[in-house]
């Protein structure tokens, strides 16, 4: 069975939609670890319902960036994990440590990759006057937001719409799209190397599997 772990932040509501998959049998996959960065995250408290182990590296006192990544990898691998999923880990990732985990860490960005890399995708969409927003899970590399897209979800946008209604349609969609992507990689379906990403041997393009 493929062994999980997932960073966090935040409230963890993708972790959630994860662990649920594990434990209704959708996933193949065992949640092993959940880390925070924050320890009043309150995914923590969803690791612990679920009976897994909840740990906290908080950046604070580490004298850099790459400090706090080497302590990262080592508490990642001291689970040996199949499988790294980041549900809402707000850090900027350093080279060595997605060097480390290339080929098995995801990532889920609100927006439809490559538009809206970064921060405040929502407000950025609505701005734009875009008439569609959505959410990609991707493989992480050093690119922030830049790695190969596996799948999208695309929701529309309302002319009445502010940021926080699009970002509630979006969630909606994340809680299904992520541990379907997970489920690919657990049944060995996907995988990713310098060329791209990979579905069942078929090279997908920009926008990741599209099923039309």
């Amino acid at each position: 069975m493929t062994r999980i772990l997932v960073l966090i932040s935040g409230s963890g509501s993708n972790l959630q939609a994860i662990l649920d998959g594990c434990a209704q049998g959708r996933i193949d996959g065992q949640v092993v670890a959940v880390i925070s960065n924050k320890a009043d995250a309150y995914g923590l408290v969803r690791a612990k319902h679920a009976g897994v182990a909840a740990e906290v590296l908080a950046h604070q006192g580490f004298e850099s960036r790459e400090a706090y990544d080497a302590a990262l990898m080592a508490r990642i691998d001291s689970h040996q994990p199949d499988l790294i999923v980041l549900a809402g880990f707000m850090r900027i990732l350093t080279g060595d440590l997605v060097r480390h985990y290339q080929g098995r860490m995801l990532n889920i960005h609100p927006s439809l990759l490559p538009k809206y890399q970064g921060l405040h995708t929502h407000q950025r969409a609505i701005e734009a006057g875009d008439k569609e927003h959505g959410a990609s899970v991707h493989f992480v590399t050093e690119e922030l937001d830049g790695g190969p897209v596996v799948l999208q979800a695309r929701v529309p946008i309302f002319p009445e719409d502010e940021a926080s209604d699009v970002a509630a349609r979006v969630q909606v969609q994340e809680h299904s799209l992520y541990p379907l992507v997970v489920q690919w990689f657990c049944q060995g379906r996907l995988r990713c190397d310098a060329t791209g990403a990979w579905l069942d041997g078929e090279l997908l393009g920009q926008a990741g599997y599209a099923n039309d």
